[in-house]
C-alpha cells in the first residue's frame, strides 16, 4: 500500500512539477529583485515578477511537466489563459488562507506561509492536471 501511495507521488510528472515550482519561484524572485534594485516601485515590480513567473510556468508545465504539445495559437490561447486564471485562483485562495491564519487564528506569519504554499503547490498541480493539460482523450467532447 505505502509502496503504491510513494510511486504514485514519486512519479516523473509530480518531480518535475516541484523542479520547475523551485525555478519558478526563483525567476519571480529575481524579476522582483532586478527592478526594485533599478528603482521600480516593489508594488509594479510584484506585479511585472508575478506576469513573468506566470508565463515562465505556463511554458515549462506545458512542455516538461505535462507534455502538451499542441502549439495551434488557438489551443495556446485557451491554455494560457486557463492557466494565468486558475494561478490567479490560487493567489486569492493565498491571500485568504493567509488572512485567516494569521490575522484570525493568530499564528505566526512564517509558519502560515508554509502552510499555505503548500496547499497552494497542491492546488495549482490539481489545477493543472484537471483543468489545463488534460491529454487529449481526458478532455469532454
Amino acid at each position: 500500500m505505502l509502496k503504491k501511495i510513494w510511486h504514485k507521488f514519486m512519479s516523473r510528472e509530480v518531480i518535475s512539477y516541484l523542479i520547475f515550482g523551485v525555478l519558478t519561484t526563483l525567476v519571480n524572485w529575481v524579476v522582483y529583485g532586478m527592478m526594485v534594485k533599478t528603482g521600480v516601485d516593489y508594488r509594479i515590480a510584484t506585479a511585472a515578477a508575478w506576469v513573468i513567473s506566470v508565463l515562465f510556468a505556463y511554458v515549462v508545465n506545458k512542455i516538461f511537466v505535462f507534455q502538451s504539445y499542441d502549439m495551434h495559437l488557438s489551443f495556446v490561447i485557451k491554455e494560457v489563459i486557463s492557466f494565468t486564471t486558475c494561478r490567479a485562483a490560487s493567489g486569492v485562495i493565498e491571500l485568504v488562507l493567509m488572512v485567516i491564519m494569521v490575522s484570525w487564528l493568530n499564528m505566526d506569519e512564517y509558519v502560515s506561509k508554509v502552510l499555505v504554499s503548500v496547499v497552494v503547490v497542491v492546488a495549482n498541480y490539481v489545477f493543472s492536471k484537471l483543468f489545463i493539460f488534460r491529454s487529449s482523450e481526458e478532455k469532454p467532447l
